[in-house]
């Protein structure tokens, strides 16, 4: 009996249809490291995000269309992930955060939704699926970060390449950096525009945040001046509104949404926080105590997508206090759930854009004419 080719067993696999891409995972070029030895066959498939709602599935019927080959025995299928990001210009030395290939903007058109709770709790799920994350409390106003993830130290600085960086702190598995680890608790925190501006640059462009995946920024609540500066200077990569269900919440969210329209941010999604209430001696029984589906109505007047709803729970704030964002604090819980979903379909729907992007062009480009 003649040996499997490798054309065989891609055509095996061709149709295997990646959900978010709506293309073959041959054609996309998922299928790596394709060896055949004998009645062995052994492949790689590595996707745009380990955050892929189905990699078990794409696992199981890859390992099955090829099985049924004739002359394969033995399947060996490994599961890989490498983030799609942005494209990079090489020669852009002066381009803002080189290395980091997703950048999210997590924002709200008030304060009091939890914003920031939904930034930390999103970069650590991230950071559950194998990413490596950063985030940047650029709240400059009222950072919390220090509070939410319990770390307050003074950061270092070091040379490199003539210039001085400053090196992020390390918290919970993430790089982190935030205009409250060079203020006391009762220091005033009074900035005019311009100082807003150059702080939001420095935070960009002089940490040394080195190679991410994703790096999440918590913006400063509204549509002032730091959120603007940092829609304008940061790359980034998509948007995240956060809002409660109520209509006061609900009418600054359009606010945010708008700007970022105006600036040409992809807009991922609504979350709304504070949905409902569920008493834990009532599992069955949900309370909206600050009204319903807001969120999801402004998703659908401004035609962007609803994330899901994040329900109130007190070890989200009894955790914050302590430094124990509720993925730590409470892992198995609702809401960390809540926030481990939310985190998958934010990592899809970056993989989707960084896909559909052109690449850039290598600017050592020869032209040729065709001209006789």
């Amino acid at each position: 009996m003649s040996q499997t080719t490798p054309q065989e067993v891609l055509d095996a696999l061709r149709p295997i249809i990646d959900p978010d891409l709506g293309r073959s995972i041959v054609e996309l070029g998922f299928i790596k490291d394709l060896r055949i030895e004998g009645a062995s066959v052994s492949f790689s498939i590595e996707l745009t995000t380990p955050a892929c709602p189905v990699k078990a599935e794409f696992e199981r019927s890859a390992r099955e269309r090829v099985s049924a080959l004739a002359g394969v025995d033995d399947v060996d299928v490994t599961m890989t992930a490498d983030t799609r990001g942005r494209a990079v210009a090489p020669q852009s030395q002066d381009a803002m955060l080189p290395q980091v290939r997703n950048v999210i903007a997590v924002a709200s058109g008030k304060g009091g939704v939890g914003k920031s709770t939904t930034a930390v709790n999103l970069a650590l799920a991230l950071r559950d699926t194998g990413a490596s994350v950063g985030i940047l409390d650029a709240d400059v106003y009222g950072p919390s970060l220090p509070l939410l993830l319990g770390v307050n130290e003074r950061p270092l600085s070091e040379e490199k390449d003539g210039h001085k960086k400053i090196i992020p702190l390390e918290a919970q598995g993430l790089r982190v950096m935030s205009m409250g680890f060079f203020i006391t608790e009762s220091s005033p925190v009074i900035w005019r525009g311009p100082m807003v501006h150059g702080l939001i640059r420095q935070f960009l462009g002089d940490v040394e945040w080195g190679a991410l995946d994703y790096l999440v920024i918590d913006l400063p609540p509204g549509t002032g001046d730091a959120a603007l500066t940092l829609t304008q200077q940061a790359p980034i990569s998509g948007a995240i509104i956060v809002t409660t269900p109520n209509d006061l919440s609900v009418i600054d969210a359009r606010k945010g949404l708008t700007m970022f329209e105006k600036v040409d941010v992809p807009v991922l999604g609504v979350v709304e926080n504070m949905a409902y209430f569920v008493p834990p001696d009532s599992p069955d029984k949900k309370y909206w105590i600050f009204g319903r589906d807001g969120g999801k109505r402004v998703a659908d007047e401004l035609g962007v997508d609803f994330l899901g709803e994040i329900a109130i729970d007190p070890r989200v704030a009894e955790g914050g206090d302590i430094g124990r964002p509720i993925l730590v604090h409470a892992p198995e819980s609702e809401v960390a759930a809540a926030f481990r979903e939310l985190a998958g379909k934010v990592a899809r729907k970056l993989a989707v854009l960084a896909q559909r992007a052109p690449a850039l062009a290598d600017a050592n480009i020869t032209w040729v004419s065709d001209s006789k």
